[in-house]
């Protein structure tokens, strides 16, 4: 496996090489910008020679020091740069975005979009009008579910209940279709495995509860029940109802067998307590047989193992339902999400050198080079114009320590999904069909053939048209305090928090349930809650059927 360094000269060299234009910004070592960044995820950060990134400086002028979250919550960590004012240059602050519009520490970029058509034309004006605050203006560019051409997604990105592929081919790779099912599987597979080869005990299933990501617990309902992930609650289509999935008799059902696989020993004991890092770790050693997730935020784990040659231990999704004769819905056609976005601080002091900066990485070239790499290192193109890798830039590609050193997709930056600017290949690596099947192992192909699949998309129901509010999770995030409904939204997840760990290991589930249903209904004024989804539900159809403006 290959580390190759690059300084910002042969960088220049490189990109000639290639064809590529140099800006002339780029024309001087000195000259390149640098800029910082602070995402209030985790993420990893890549070296400071990184091949990649010089070699988009050398293009552009610019580079980006991105930094992450690490352990702080997303609000505590955009409470201390608000407090200490002293901002980066760019910002993503997650579930903090609202005390960052508060605080006034955005710049409005509709004043200068103009001089930036890369970023204007990023979004349609009906879809940027989606993302105006209050005042008017445009504070943040949101990175993700911007489509260009078409969907092109091979892995399912969202939520679902995961299983190993080991667990389905010992089975005969039955048809798993409701929970009941699901667990069913994982039980008879641990009592005939209890170990790994290595005699490392198996763990049957893991959920994770810390912090936001108790979706991993609490949200099954509504997609058991056949909904898809509108996050905060159930709205039926038909009669747009609002319906509130914690108190349904799925629910009730769901956690009631989460209560017997934890007494049979099947649910991990440290579910409960286990923090984000030790759920990631546990999930890297191949232990750990399912669990329900959204895939972007187990992937780190997951490609852990795939570096340890436990390719067996893989996981594909299932989109279980609470009963048969239930329709899934559990992949979404991507959405754009106006709840949150990258956006430019009062810190910085070249709010045009940041603006050229966002519109360049939303250039062809450099999309190319953010998700695909160095043509003739990172990947190599046929007679025809296709992208497609060798078997060492496949390895290199799932090396932590490759992509450190070479690779900068400025992952939480604007950008372009589905096909990539050139109208022939796909914008990643992972959604190219005939690169993304052959980067599978053994294991996975022999899994999906068995279910008629090629994709691990094809594992699920095709995706439906989105209805227009979806995500209404887009609007439940910025909820705050300040209204009835967003106190109740508080009040709601910190009863969960509190009492559902407590009704799955619960010795007497019947009055854990009992007594969680009466703490939630006297703390949470759920009815303010749904009346305020109900009104937003209301405005966001007025809105895309031309009734109202925004």
């Amino acid at each position: 496996m290959k580390r190759r360094t690059l300084s910002l000269t042969m960088a220049l060299t490189m990109a000639a090489s290639m064809g590529l234009s140099v800006m002339p910004a780029a024309a001087e070592e000195q000259e390149v910008k640098e800029f910082t960044a602070f995402h209030a995820v985790p993420g990893t950060e890549i070296n400071d020679d990184n091949v990649c990134q010089d070699a988009i400086a050398a293009l552009i002028g610019a580079k980006c020091k991105d930094t992450w979250l690490t352990g702080q919550t997303a609000e505590e960590a955009v409470g201390m740069i608000i407090a200490s004012e002293e901002y980066p240059d760019f910002m993503t602050a997650s579930t903090g975005h609202s005390m960052m519009m508060d605080a006034g520490a955005y710049i409005a970029i509709d004043e200068y979009w103009d001089n930036y058509p890369n970023i204007k034309n990023y979004l349609s004006e009906s879809e940027w009008n989606k993302v105006r605050a209050e005042d008017g203006h445009i504070y943040i560019i949101p990175q993700f579910g911007i489509i260009n051409g078409h969907d092109t997604s091979t892995v399912h990105n969202d939520e679902a209940f995961w299983i190993q592929t080991r667990v389905l081919k010992w089975a005969g790779y039955p048809d798993i279709v409701t929970l009941e099912d699901y667990f069913n599987v994982i039980e008879e597979y641990i009592e005939a495995n209890p170990t790994m080869e290595d005699g490392t005990p198996n763990i049957g299933y893991t959920i994770l509860c810390e912090d936001w990501r108790y979706f991993c617990l609490e949200n099954a309902p509504f997609f058991l029940d056949g909904y898809p992930n509108d996050g905060c609650v159930i709205i039926d289509p038909e009669t747009l109802e609002v319906i509130d999935y914690n108190t349904t008799e799925t629910a009730k059902e769901y956690f009631a067998k989460l209560n017997e696989e934890f007494h049979k020993g099947i649910v991990d004991p440290e579910s409960f307590t286990q923090t984000y890092d030790q759920y990631i770790a546990k999930l890297s050693t191949g232990r750990v047989l399912g669990m329900c997730d959204q895939h972007w935020d187990f992937q780190t784990g997951e490609e852990a193992i795939k570096q340890q040659g436990l390719d067996d231990c893989t996981y594909v999704p299932l989109g279980l339902v609470i009963e048969e004769g239930i329709e899934e819905h559990y992949h979404s056609a991507s959405a754009l999400d106006v709840s949150n976005g990258l956006g430019i601080t009062i810190g910085c002091d070249d709010v045009e050198g940041a603006l050229q900066f966002v519109n360049d990485l939303l250039s062809q070239e450099v999309q190319t080079l953010r998700f695909w790499g160095i043509e003739g290192v990172d990947y190599e193109v046929d007679e025809n114009g296709l992208f497609y890798r060798t078997e060492e830039q496949r390895a290199n590609a799932t090396s932590t320590e490759y992509k450190v050193a070479n690779r900068c997709d400025y992952s939480y930056f604007p950008q372009y999904e589905g096909m990539n600017l050139d109208g022939i290949n796909a914008w990643s690596p992972d959604y190219q069909p005939t690169e993304f099947y052959e980067s599978l192992s053994e294991d996975v192909k022999e899994c999906l053939a068995a279910y008629g699949a090629e994709t691990y998309v094809e594992m699920l129901n095709p995706s439906e048209e989105n209805q227009p509010w979806f995500p209404m999770w887009s609007f439940s995030n910025n909820m705050t305090t300040e209204t009835p409904g967003g106190m109740a939204w508080t009040n709601m997840a910190e009863v969960k928090h509190e009492y559902l760990p407590k009704v799955c290991m619960a010795e007497d589930f019947e009055a854990a349930w009992e007594e969680y249903l009466g703490v939630y209904n006297d703390r949470c004024d759920i009815e303010a809650f749904l009346g305020e989804i109900e009104e937003e539900l209301h405005r966001r159809i007025a809105v895309a059927s031309g009734e109202t403006a925004e």
